[in-house]
């Protein structure tokens, strides 16, 4: 890790350097309302884990309708093994420690799991080095990643997104960026596909996958109506907006992205959609630097390199009034649970009216007009 400022976030920075009172109004500008903390149990594994709760509170307590608390928990990761490890023996490593992660969350009370895009294997995709990385994926019903994650999802009762390389071998051998959505009994209930497929810098990953088919599904699971934007989905604002359309009160966006790419972005992507659309959004990101044994180029001009550079964790989760969780670690593996309250999802529609003042007729009619002239 070249930058020694990685081992802090932005919170640190801001404790060390603020006054108590100036750090007071600060936070309250960046982040909205004080979160109360919440009591989490102690994590006892060997893992340097950094492990944040809280309850995101701020709705009204509604006269006619209980409250709809769901507690959901995010997981970054780093790697376990290095890139020139055998194949199994890197899924494994990952296998081993993620579950621990997930029976610590689960021991959280956790309702709802997220994990980060493509977890159980390198980023490898940026490389354009076909194999050994296709042999990674994977059937999204009866693969090895699946069915480790659908046995957690029964015995624990929660419901658990798990992003993964599909391999589709019922339509061509197609390979996608797929997260699988597991329900609380152990049983895959449907999957969101990769809608927009980055070509930045390093991240060609159309040399792997195709843009997906799956549109904009929402998933209705007895804890909440939730969907999934993958990654690089979180850049168009329309891609949001369809998942809240669509009903959902909670939208994930496992990520993998990196430092020099992206980091001023992050923090305000996942935020703005959740205003805009009315619903909780979560935000997770992959942690560490991974090395690949062979350089690759970017097109642009810089010297080969053997990484993609730092994937800066930092996930955090939004509420629908634009409050948001401070980050976890940039460089640590981490889990972040939070309380939610799903009424304020309606609650925020009713105060700001973004639904009944906006006009889908108008932009229908001028996007149809304009997608006819660019034809």
């Amino acid at each position: 890790m070249s930058n020694p400022m990685f081992d802090q976030t932005l919170e640190d920075i801001l404790e060390k350097n603020l006054p108590e009172k100036e750090l007071t109004e600060v936070k309250r500008l960046l982040y909205g309302r004080e979160l109360q903390s919440l009591s989490l149990p102690q994590w006892s594994g060997n893992q340097d884990l950094d492990v944040k709760g809280y309850i995101m509170g701020g709705g009204v307590t509604e006269q006619l309708r209980p409250p709809r608390l769901v507690r959901v928990g995010l997981i970054q990761n780093s790697i376990v093994l290095p890139t020139t490890e055998p194949l199994q023996k890197q899924r494994s490593a990952l296998h081993l420690k993620i579950q621990k992660y997930v029976d610590y969350a689960a021991s959280c009370g956790v309702n709802i799991l997220c994990l980060q895009e493509a977890w159980a294997m390198p980023f490898a995709f940026c490389t354009r080095e076909k194999y050994p990385w296709c042999e990674l994926a994977e059937d999204a019903d009866n693969g090895p990643t699946v069915i480790l994650m659908c046995e957690l999802a029964q015995r624990h009762g929660i419901v658990v997104i798990c992003p993964i390389l599909e391999r589709d071998s019922t339509n061509g051998d197609t390979l996608w960026n797929t997260s699988v959505v597991i329900d609380h009994d152990g049983k895959v209930i449907g999957k969101q596909r990769k809608n927009h497929i980055p070509r930045v810098g390093d991240f060609n990953e159309s040399t792997y996958y195709m843009e997906g088919n799956s549109g904009h599904p929402v998933f209705d699971t007895c804890f909440g109506r939730i969907a999934i934007n993958i990654c690089y989905g979180r850049h168009h604002p329309q891609n949001w907006m369809m998942y809240g359309l669509h009903g959902a009160e909670i939208v994930f966006n496992p990520s993998a992205t990196t430092s020099h790419t992206s980091e001023p972005l992050w923090p305000i992507e996942a935020r703005c959609a959740a205003v805009a659309n009315s619903y909780y959004t979560c935000a997770i990101n992959r942690v560490g630097t991974e090395i690949f044994p062979n350089e690759f180029t970017s097109g642009d001009g810089a010297p080969a390199h053997h990484d993609f550079g730092h994937f800066y964790g930092s996930s955090y989760i939004t509420a629908p009034d634009g409050t948001r969780t401070p980050g976890l670690s940039r460089c640590k593996d981490g889990i972040l649970v939070c309380e939610l309250d799903l009424n304020l999802c309606r609650q925020m529609k009713d105060f700001w009216c973004l639904r009944m003042t906006q006009r889908l007729d108008l932009y229908a009619k001028e996007l149809n007009e304009y997608v006819k002239m660019k034809m």
